[in-house]
């Protein structure tokens, strides 16, 4: 799995493939990747805490997150295994996959902002996943500051690139009284504009593209409204829950 969302229980539920089979508590989860340390990401962890056994794939700087704090002590490290990744360093988790994780223009997670906040640095704290399986490629950037030269180099000629979608517009949150910050101040590079990402990934050559972790403000969750269509004009999808893509 990538990311542990507090909804993960939701959708263990919701998806055959997720729901324990055989022996008592078990499951089929054997592995999740934390692009990051964000509460949305991590949180869905402690609902993981049967004493099944799986691996929990981060950079050194969000594991260190997580093992600072006691609340997660209730992954019992005898059956949880913590695996640091490193930038740029293909490893085969097992799953029959191949997984080459690598920094992307982010920020620190909220909870571990201090004083001024550097924003769109390539470090630890937010990654992108490059995946591969039986000949295709995919990538995976749930958050992303701005592109920079590598996530273009390494977005182009991949089967399925799944996006930061998460505002429309840089100031959204703002105009509808919802925040006092920009998405840009929270990390996420809006969809429109001269700096977002439908002009960024415009040329470069992707099989499909959709938009994921998508706020509950954006109005591309909106079918047939205008920001909706702007988007699939450009060639994006839209994600939902439940949705399966075969490469």
């Amino acid at each position: 799995m990538l990311n542990a969302s507090p909804d993960i229980r939701q959708q263990l539920f919701d998806t055959a493939a997720l729901r324990p089979k055989g022996a008592a508590r078990h499951s089929p989860v054997q592995g999740i990747v934390l692009t990051n340390g964000d509460i949305d990401h991590v949180a869905g962890l402690l609902s993981l805490r049967e004493r099944q056994p799986f691996g929990v794939f981060a950079t050194p700087a969000t594991l260190k997150l997580i093992e600072a704090n006691s609340i997660f002590r209730v992954l019992d490290r005898a059956c949880v295994a913590m695996k640091a990744l490193q930038h740029g360093q293909t490893i085969e988790p097992g799953f029959g996959l191949r997984l080459t994780p690598f920094f992307v223009p982010g920020k620190v997670p909220l909870h571990e902002e201090t004083g001024a906040v550097e924003i769109g640095a390539e470090t630890e704290a937010t990654l992108g996943l490059e995946i591969e399986a039986g000949g295709a490629r995919f990538v995976y950037i749930p958050g992303c500051a701005r592109i920079s030269e590598e996530v273009r180099e390494r977005v182009g000629g991949a089967d399925l690139l799944l996006f930061d979608g998460t505002t429309y517009t840089d100031d959204e949150m703002v105009r509808l009284g919802l925040s006092q910050k920009t998405a840009w101040r929270m990390g996420h590079m809006a969809i429109s504009g001269e700096d977002g990402s439908l002009a960024a990934f415009n040329g470069i050559d992707v099989g499909r593209r959709v938009y994921t972790h998508i706020n509950n403000t954006n109005p591309i969750l909106i079918e047939g409204s205008r920001e909706r269509r702007s988007v699939e004009q450009a060639g994006w999808d839209v994600a939902y829950d439940g949705m399966e893509i075969v490469l």
